[in-house]
């Protein structure tokens, strides 16, 4: 990854993750409502549900050491840890993010149980085989190599280990699908520049890397109509005094980003951007 991507990333979330925190909570990804998304449901419950709908999907029972790829502020570090009784340790870009992440776990009396470190996913400073869990919610989408994201995801998961990952993707272009229009390369150029992001792969072509890669019992799901509804209730919450204050001392980064939330429910509208799911073993 370029380091000038890399602090493009870490200067958005410095910014921004204060602001999302107050509006989001610690939970900085999508919810879930319901396999066809027409359950309506609280902001915070919805995002609580989708970790809890993607460890069932996955088969995962338990973990002694947890690797969250792009922790955030540490909601799925801490969640996962609770719920294990593991030891998690989550990465991230953003020193603002590493910084929370330790203070709700100190807050939560998990400390002991948590780590969080400033590191780039797409070089990892961990030896081989150090976690039985490997979890990415909604990272694999700023690494400008999915690839060597993969790579190394596999290299540091223990054999028998499980790799879990939720991403933003666009839709399959592989034959008999038709190949990206220039109107919807440019609705994802938008995308990318508000959010930081080099691009995005559809879901197929996360599944041959990982088969390349060695993964073994791997499997996929398009969850775009579980979580699409996010994004109106994500709009809705935004537009209050609280939050355009919040948002205007956040600066123009953040600012841009609430103001582009529109091209996100337009994406999943028109079926081009999709919410990919990728579960395998080493």
């Amino acid at each position: 990854m370029s380091s000038s991507l890399n602090q493009r990333i870490q200067e958005f979330y410095d910014a921004s993750s204060g602001l999302w925190e107050k509006v989001w909570g610690e939970h900085m990804h999508h919810g879930y409502y319901g396999s066809e998304g027409n359950i309506k449901k609280e902001r915070r419950q919805a995002q609580i549900d989708l970790i809890e709908e993607l460890l069932k999907w996955s088969g995962i029972q338990q973990a002694e050491k947890i690797l969250d790829v792009g922790c955030g502020i540490g909601g799925s570090s801490l969640y996962l840890a609770q719920k294990y009784n593991a030891k998690a340790t989550g990465i991230t870009l953003s020193p603002v993010q590493a910084a929370r992440a330790k203070e709700r776990a100190a807050t939560a009396g998990m400390s002991e149980k948590t780590e969080f470190l400033v590191a780039d996913a797409l070089q990892m400073p961990f030896a081989d085989d150090s976690f039985d869990f490997v979890w990415s919610m909604e990272s694999g989408e700023h690494m400008a190599d999915k690839e060597q994201f993969l790579r190394e995801c596999y290299r540091v998961l223990k054999p028998g280990g499980t790799f879990l990952m939720a991403t933003w993707c666009h839709r399959p272009t592989m034959s008999p699908n038709q190949p990206l229009t220039a109107d919807e390369q440019q609705h994802l150029a938008e995308i990318y520049r508000v959010y930081c992001l080099p691009f995005v792969i559809s879901l197929p072509e996360y599944e041959a890397i990982a088969k390349n890669l060695s993964f073994q019992n791997i499997y996929t799901a398009d969850w775009s109509k579980a979580v699409a509804p996010f994004w109106n209730v994500v709009i809705d919450s935004v537009f209050n005094l609280e939050a355009i204050i919040g948002l205007i001392l956040s600066g123009w980064s953040t600012i841009q980003g609430a103001m582009s939330l529109g091209l996100m429910q337009r994406g999943y509208e028109r079926g081009l951007i999709r919410f990919g799911l990728l579960c395998g073993n080493k």
